[in-house]
Parts: structure tokens; sequence; C-alpha cells
């Protein structure tokens, strides 16, 4: 049975699928409403239809560089279908890869549906945007979404620097110049020490990882750009004692009072699984005022929580405020919202459940 990976793609995107896993001593498998679902009427993948089917993938440059590093991101496109975000790698099986499929087309702002207080970030001059959660949760959607939205209604200079790169935004009023890393420039942290000297008003950092990164990335946002990141952190105060952490402990206290002036906004978000099929993303937004701006000067991380469920006239909320608005309208059930729950009380409280 010959098999097609542009086939096996295609035939994923229209089933909703988010990722599609090639793995060595599998059948091959699809990520459908956050579950893995196998591919019945596909064989058991041996190490030679593994390597055959990743291959199809790929450039000979490509070839090559997996060979030498044992694993690669990169990305495809399929015309009139989507673009994908492929890692391949090895392990004591063999071959494997997963392609994550990212939208044809950038999803708007409304039709995303996100909060609205998210619009306060296209008003922004400098500082820091981070977008956290876990893999596969849609951060890069919304940074997305809200990009576009910038380059619908102003005039500036956005800079994207990713592993790969992934939406593909088209100038409208903006300028947009995309860097993918290993390809236009070495390292985030390379990209980072240059962008200063590319006039930048904005710039997409794809993945905070390392502690130079980070570190030039705050610089950034302190002297007068527009910074986006992200990080694979589940809450708002756990973002922040991430970041903070990252640092050796002599250079903490520099480094929270770096974080307090520029933080701008913190949006942790979950993908859950809807009433009927397919998943909506809750949000945790903070917002930075004078308030949290202090808690994280003195270290105070533990009460921002607090902070966030007071602020909501100002476009703040906690994840259980926003799963409980979901339950409330009937988008979610309370027993899927309550895996994702900080607090169970106060996601009963949030969604008029009584005990």
């Amino acid at each position: 049975m010959d098999l097609d990976i542009f086939e096996m793609l295609r035939e994923a995107h229209g089933l909703g699928a988010s990722d599609i896993h090639i793995s060595t001593g599998e059948k091959p498998s699809y990520r459908i409403d956050g579950d893995m679902v196998y591919q019945e009427k596909y064989p058991v993948l041996t190490l030679d239809i593994s390597v055959d089917l990743i291959e199809q993938s790929m450039t000979e440059e490509q070839k090559e560089e997996l060979k030498r590093e044992k694993d690669l991101n990169y990305a495809i496109d399929i015309p009139m279908t989507a673009r994908f975000r492929a890692n391949t790698f090895f392990t004591t099986k063999g071959a494997n890869a997963v392609f994550h499929i990212i939208p044809s087309t950038i999803i708007s702002f409304t039709d995303l549906g996100l909060p609205e207080s998210l619009r306060k970030i296209t008003q922004l001059t400098k500082g820091l945007v981070l977008v956290t959660g876990s893999t596969g949760c849609g951060k890069s959607t919304t940074i997305a979404a809200i990009i576009d939205l910038i380059n619908n209604t102003k005039r500036s200079h956005i800079i994207t620097i990713e592993d790969p790169i992934e939406f593909v935004h088209v100038p409208k009023k903006s300028i947009i110049t995309h860097r993918q890393v290993g390809k236009h420039t070495k390292t985030f942290a390379s990209a980072l020490k240059a962008v200063t000297r590319q006039d930048p008003d904005i710039v997409l950092v794809g993945e905070m990882r390392d502690l130079e990164t980070i570190s030039l990335a705050l610089t950034a946002a302190e002297t007068g750009t527009l910074v986006f990141g992200t990080l694979h952190t589940s809450s708002a105060a756990k973002t922040i004692d991430r970041i903070i952490d990252v640092f050796p402990a002599e250079e903490q206290s520099q480094i929270r009072s770096m974080l307090a002036d520029s933080i701008q906004f913190i949006i942790a978000q979950e993908l859950v699984k809807k009433i009927g099929g397919g998943r909506v993303v809750a949000h945790e937004i903070l917002i930075a005022t004078d308030g949290i701006r202090n808690q994280i000067r003195k270290g105070d991380i533990h009460q921002i929580p607090t902070a966030i469920q007071s602020g909501a006239d100002m476009g703040m909320q906690s994840l259980d405020q926003s799963l409980g608005k979901l339950i409330r309208n009937k988008i979610i059930t309370f027993e899927t919202a309550r895996i994702y729950a900080r607090n169970i009380d106060e996601l009963r409280k949030f969604a008029g459940i009584q005990k």
C-alpha cells in the first residue's frame, strides 16, 4: 500500500484534526477534539514506510539537516488546504513526525471570539504581552489574530521571529518581516540582538525558551518595543515565576523590577471540549495595574490570582470565571470544566451552580 503524506494531511484537515502523528510501529493517528484517534484503514507503519512518509514532506536540504541534528522543525504548505508545522525526530522504534495544522487564513479577532479587553493591546506602544498555555492550545492563533488587528489598523513595522514560521501575515497598513530561526537567523537570541537596529514597533518571539532570549525580550520591551512572546505555563502567576526563576538568584530582584515595569498583559489559555463536538478557548487574563506591578516587584506572586479576580471591571478574568461563563452559556459542561478549574468552589460560583 503506497501512502502519500500529503493525502493524509488533507484527510486529517478535512476531519477537523489539529495534529497528525506518524510513528514507527503504530498506525497513523490524528488528534481530533483533543483525543488521539488511530486511523484503522492504514497499516502499522514500518521504519521504511515512516521514513518514506516523512521524507515526502521534506526538501533535500532538510533531509540532510535531520541526519545531522536528529530532530528538525519546519513548515510546509498545501495549497487550498492549510499550512503545517512539522517536527521530525527519532525514538527507540525509529523515525517519527508530528504535523500541527495551522489554518490557511488568519482567524480574525472577532471570529476567534477573543475577549474585548484584549483590543487594548493594539493601543500599546511598548511592553511585554505573553500568551501562555500547553502545546496545541492555540497560543499562535491568538497572537496571530491580535497582530492581524494591528496590521489592519496601524502603520507599524512588525517583525516575527519563529521556529518555524507559522502564520504568514500579508502587509496591510503595517510592514511585516518574517524571520525563521535556522534559516534567516541562528537563534532567537541572535535575532533579538539585531532587532533594535531594524526599526521595529512590534516583535513576536515565537518561544521564550532560555535565559538569554528572555533577558533580551525584557530589555526590548523596556526600551520602547511592543514584544509578544509565548511560554508553556498554565497561569499568569506561574508565568511570572517561570521568568524570574530562569535567572540566577542574585539577579532575580533586578528581573522582578524589569518585569514589573515591562509587563502589559498575560493571557493564559486552555482548549476545552464543547458540547456537541469541537473545542473552545477559555482565557485567564492579567492586565498590569500599579498594584500588580508592585506585587511583582515585592515577589508577592501568590496574591496575583486574587488581583485578577478583583480586576473584572478592567477586563481581567480568572480561568474559573471564563469557564463559568462558558458553562452558563451552555457551551461546555461542568464535568468538562472541572478538569481545568483552579478551584472547584470558585467554578461553581461563577457557573451559578449550587453545591
